[in-house]
């Protein structure tokens, strides 16, 4: 079973400074909710692995260190039962011991899901879902058959759902990379951010079902000269995308393709297409 995986922030490891330099042998203390979801909810034991990511690409691999001062000069807690899960340092507290360091690559393409807001919770379901595929970047959109509408102090609310949800399956997938959220965006801001991905040589598809071009047809971008261009899907509400937004977003640079034979609802679509697509793109290789 692979080990489980907890966020660390500049606020919540100590020493100060310890994720930029931390090597193999380092004893570490991870603080705040992610140590207490360690130590009290998923009680793991002394000596279990346990992985520490930044979000952006480090994973220091870990073991669960003796409870006791920090796991220096450590004695056994003998008030403790065999049977018992160990605590390490108490329960806002972890201490491990930093068994490997490991920066992942930047992946050679990026996927970017384009999720228009959606009743019931099926966009929160499609960020869980794309996140576990491997999504880099989630941008809301404020298609016009919309239902969900985020205005005001309800926008903030609901990037802060999405990224909460984009960080928690993360975890649950074991990954050492966080997708980003973006603010959310209207038609015509979409069609902006389509044209910036297609100008830097990314690739942006729009997925409809009266399109002609199957999505295992669609040129893919290329990566080279050190970039990592976006790999974009643009999933509609349950209503579909309108005409005029079709046309908007092609006007940008980008395509529409069919998914295939059926028609998917929102929640599904972007995950599917991202999976098809990171097989293509041979990240999944």
């Amino acid at each position: 079973m692979t080990a489980p995986v907890f966020i660390l922030t500049i606020d919540t490891l100590e020493p100060a400074g310890a994720a930029a330099r931390a090597v193999a042998g380092d004893v570490l203390t991870l603080t705040g909710p992610e140590a207490r979801h360690a130590v009290s909810v998923r009680r793991l034991r002394a000596g279990e692995r346990v992985d520490l990511v930044d979000g952006a690409g480090l994973r220091l691999v870990c073991e669960a260190a003796v409870p006791g001062s920090d796991g220096v000069g450590d004695r056994p807690d003998r008030s403790v039962r065999p049977d018992r899960p160990r605590r390490s340092g108490g329960p806002d507290r972890l201490s491990v011991r930093v068994l490997e360091r490991v920066e992942e690559p930047e992946p050679p393409v990026r996927l970017a899901l384009v999720q228009a807001l959606a009743k019931g919770g099926r966009d929160e379901q499609a960020v869980e879902t794309a996140t576990e595929v491997g999504v880099d970047l989630v941008v809301p959109w404020r298609a016009g058959r919309c239902v969900s509408v985020w205005n005001g102090p309800r926008a903030a609310r609901g990037r802060a759902r999405w990224e909460a949800t984009a960080r928690e399956a993360a975890k649950q997938a074991r990954r050492a990379r966080v997708p980003r959220v973006e603010s959310d965006r209207s038609t015509r801001e979409l069609a902006a951010w389509v044209r910036g991905v297609t100008d830097a040589g990314g690739a942006v598809l729009v997925l409809h079902e009266e399109a002609g071009t199957p999505i295992g047809a669609a040129a893919l971008p290329e990566p080279g000269d050190g970039r990592a261009p976006v790999l974009a899907v643009v999933v509609g509400p349950e209503g579909g995308i309108g005409e005029e937004e079709v046309a908007a977003l092609e006007g940008a640079g980008a395509r529409a393709v069919r998914l295939g034979p059926h028609v998917m609802r929102t929640a599904s679509a972007g995950p599917v297409a991202l999976a098809l697509l990171a097989e293509r793109s041979g990240l999944w290789g």
